[in-house]
């Protein structure tokens, strides 16, 4: 990954309390799984207009470099206060251990 790239991942992560990288936008989902991980911040009283969306669709390098910033090869991939949260099955599971909820808490 170009060191830009991983700049510009590395700020959006650090520099937003929710991040989502996902195909699609919170309005307009591009996947199932996508749509998943939205609704799961939702479940948990999340607005969706407090999440920062990246839209993987519109950039080739930061589709493949989120990928190897968190070494993690699907997406969405969620960010919680800098923290590499996982995809939608990891908050899927997270939600319904209750484990999620107190980390997105109080971005409605």
């Amino acid at each position: 990954m170009d060191p830009t790239t991983h700049q510009r991942i590395d700020d959006l992560v650090q520099q937003n309390d929710i991040v989502l990288f996902m195909k699609g936008n919170a309005s307009f989902p591009m996947c199932g799984f996508s749509g998943r991980a939205i609704q799961i911040l939702k479940a948990c009283g999340v607005e969706p207009r407090a999440v920062t969306t990246v839209n993987v669709l519109e950039d080739d390098a930061v589709r493949q470099g989120i990928k190897d910033y968190s070494n993690w090869p699907t997406i969405p991939q969620l960010y919680v206060k800098g923290e590499f949260i996982g995809g939608s099955d990891i908050m899927m599971e997270m939600y319904e251990s209750g484990e999620l909820q107190p980390l997105v808490a109080g971005h409605a």
